[in-house]
């Protein structure tokens, strides 16, 4: 049975404000640790009054020292916003303080707007263009310590000295991630929940492509999708109205709150958002458990993915729950003790 996790952005709704949704994935990742999913990742967004976690080191920290079971990582850290030498010297502190427990998923993307990630690196050593592969390439020296001979940064030791980096998951919507990874031989990720691109031909062309490496031997392809379920099929549509609201919105650069179900009903869609939103539905699985299970055992076939990764934004936290619950017990998770 293939694995399944979580991606978890922290979204408010209108009634949940941000201080509270952060409160919410520390419970929701109690709950998943319990139901024997094997993977929690937080992601980074910035000055998005939708996504309230802008720090996932921070709350990979606060939800590790929480569960028992899961691996608990970035979802991913947006390098080009950061110091390579910080990124390693905050994830190899984690990784000493739960070692075996912690991923590293890269991300090259802002994770926001322009004058938002300029204000993020307004005081980094700005490069123009894509910078990505240098930041990437700078951070796993720190842990080669492979830097050329009279290098300065060989005077730098990034702490703690005795607990090495994470395993690495570059992330991505595209092919570009995937044929990296590939040649790099980390991790893979493939953002479906988003993505333009075709998530079999990213995942398949990964796993073509794969060199072994010192990060990894063996190719692993996660595939993040977003679903939905409830007890029935009339449930679920109810619930992912809520998403497919966000959605339009989204698509139009409001980055709201998520509405409510009732909100999204009351709502007056024109047949041009509705045909918008029947084409985003191939991005989301709703449905009963039986529905849902049927949609994405057909993706997981063709993607060839070694695990699941499921976002699921939800108004209601206990809805919320319950359907990574419904969804646990249709793939037939095995149920963990308490942490």
């Amino acid at each position: 049975m293939i694995p399944l996790s979580v991606l978890d952005l922290s979204v408010t709704t209108t009634a949940t404000p941000a201080s509270v949704a952060l409160r919410n994935s520390i419970d929701l990742a109690r709950h998943v640790d319990q139901l024997g999913y094997v993977r929690y990742w937080l992601a980074e967004h910035h000055s998005l009054v939708s996504v309230a976690s802008p720090s996932p080191d921070i709350m990979i920290g606060q939800i590790a020292a929480v569960t028992k079971h899961l691996r608990v990582g970035s979802g991913g850290v947006m390098l080009p916003n950061h110091a390579p030498l910080v990124v390693a010297e905050r994830f190899k502190m984690l990784e000493a303080l739960f070692p075996g427990r912690i991923d590293l998923g890269l991300g090259r993307a802002p994770g926001t707007d322009g004058t938002t990630a300029y204000a993020l690196r307004s005081r980094l050593d700005r490069r123009e263009g894509d910078d990505f592969l240098e930041r990437l390439h700078e951070l796993t020296l720190w842990e080669t310590r492979e830097f050329p001979a009279g290098h300065p940064y060989n005077n730098v030791i990034a702490m703690p000295d005795d607990a090495p980096l994470p395993p690495i998951f570059l992330l991505g919507s595209s092919d570009y991630s995937s044929e990296l990874s590939a040649q790099l031989g980390m991790g893979f990720g493939f953002a479906h929940h988003f993505a333009n691109h075709d998530a079999i031909d990213a995942m398949t062309n990964y796993r073509a492509h794969f060199t072994p490496s010192r990060w990894r031997s063996q190719p692993h392809a996660i595939l993040a999708v977003a679903v939905v379920t409830a007890e029935t099929d009339a449930e679920a549509e109810r619930l992912a109205s809520s998403m497919d609201l966000n959605r339009l919105r989204r698509d139009r650069g409001q980055f709201l709150p998520l509405p409510s179900p009732d909100e999204a009903a009351a709502y007056p869609y024109t047949d041009s958002e509705r045909a918008s939103i029947a084409r985003n539905r191939s991005r989301l699985f709703v449905g009963s458990p039986a529905t849902v299970r049927a949609k994405l055992d057909q993706m997981i076939a063709a993607s060839q993915a070694d695990e699941l990764m499921v976002i699921t934004a939800i108004f209601d936290h206990e809805a919320r729950k319950r359907s990574y619950t419904l969804l646990a017990d249709a793939f037939g998770l095995e149920r963990q003790a308490a942490a």
